[in-house]
């Protein structure tokens, strides 16, 4: 008979720790790779470029309007190999679990995985459990690492090296809906906010864009630091600057609310389903209709271009019709909202 709640016992090693691999893990998770149960995946890449990524997950709570930090670690991996113009294949997931932590709610992050795993076209392929005594971590984290193929046509995609005047910079929807949907959670838990979480992958929306053959210069999901912060990036490392229409940045009103009253800046907050793209000027309508038409990307808008003026720094013009700079977010905004 399954336990009810976690117990040091299944981190063992032992009879607990494989009752609770094959009932939990391995039956959501299933596939041929998996099932093998080695000490390390064997995988077959077909590829002269892999892409490689890794990263933790701490949400807290664990579970949030829109998603739950199962849902948050596929999507994040995948989305960190899309980005870079790579087809995600494979993923690990290691969990760091809090004894008495309910064995319900481990399925149920667990089953969420799974379902983004199978709709993002990925394999779970290999992972490790540990249970650590209650009070030494905050109910799970999770550590996710990401394999991608990536063809040589996209290798340069990561770096933004060959971006023009004039090219311009896309963003598939409105901003700060994570980060927001996170904070109110915690915040005004008791409360209705009507905020979602935009956590989803992005691989298939990239992949369209792609597939169209449109000149793509860079991209980037824009999560910790938000828009800003990538925006940032961008003009700092090259010789170029950037100009941002504030009446081209979605925000909902929603967010743009609880943004107010908590004293953030939506530009800063984090997201976890929006991409920053820059498209070649001369292909950039046709990426935002190709954008447009998918699920993910129907409130995709151009929101602002780069210049030769100002080099080294990002340029909002304003609602009012004035100027700002947008810096680099300094210091931590907002804490284990990923």
């Amino acid at each position: 008979m399954m336990e009810k709640n976690v117990l040091l016992g299944h981190g063992s090693g032992g009879k607990l720790s494989h009752d609770l691999i094959k009932q939990i893990f391995v039956k959501h998770f299933d596939n041929e790779i998996l099932r093998q149960q080695t000490d390390a995946a064997l995988l077959k890449v077909d590829a002269g470029n892999i892409a490689f990524t890794t990263d933790s997950y701490v949400v807290d709570p664990i579970f949030f309007p829109g998603g739950n930090i199962g849902k948050l670690a596929v999507c994040g991996t995948v989305n960190d190999l899309s980005v870079s113009g790579a087809t995600p294949k494979y993923i690990s997931a290691a969990f760091i679990i809090e004894e008495g932590f309910p064995l319900s709610d481990l399925e149920t992050i667990v089953e969420t995985m799974a379902l983004e795993a199978k709709k993002a076209g990925v394999l779970i392929v290999t992972g490790d459990t540990k249970v650590v005594n209650k009070g030494q971590c905050d109910k799970v984290f999770i550590n996710t690492a990401g394999i991608g193929v990536l063809e040589e046509e996209y290798k340069e995609i990561s770096f933004g090296k060959t971006i023009n005047p004039g090219d311009k910079i896309i963003v598939n929807g409105t901003i700060a809906d994570h980060g927001m949907a996170i904070m109110a959670s915690r915040n005004f838990g008791n409360f209705k906010t009507d905020i979602t979480s935009d956590c989803a992958c992005l691989n298939g929306l990239i992949k369209t864009v792609l597939d169209s053959g449109c000149k793509v210069k860079f991209m980037r999901d824009a999560t910790r630091g938000g828009l800003a912060t990538v925006l940032c990036e961008l003009s700092e490392s090259g010789a170029l600057g950037i100009e941002i229409n504030e009446t081209s940045v979605l925000v909902n009103e929603n967010v743009r609310g609880i943004c107010e009253l908590l004293g953030f800046d939506p530009f800063y907050v984090a997201n976890e389903g929006k991409i920053v793209l820059v498209a070649d000027n001369n292909d950039a309508e046709k990426v935002l209709a190709i954008m447009q038409s998918h699920e993910l990307g129907k409130q995709s808008s151009i929101i602002g271009e780069f210049v030769t003026d100002h080099a080294g720094k990002t340029i909002l013009n304003t609602e009012i019709g004035g100027k700002r700079i947008i810096d680099m977010l300094a210091g931590e905004q907002l804490p284990r909202i990923c």
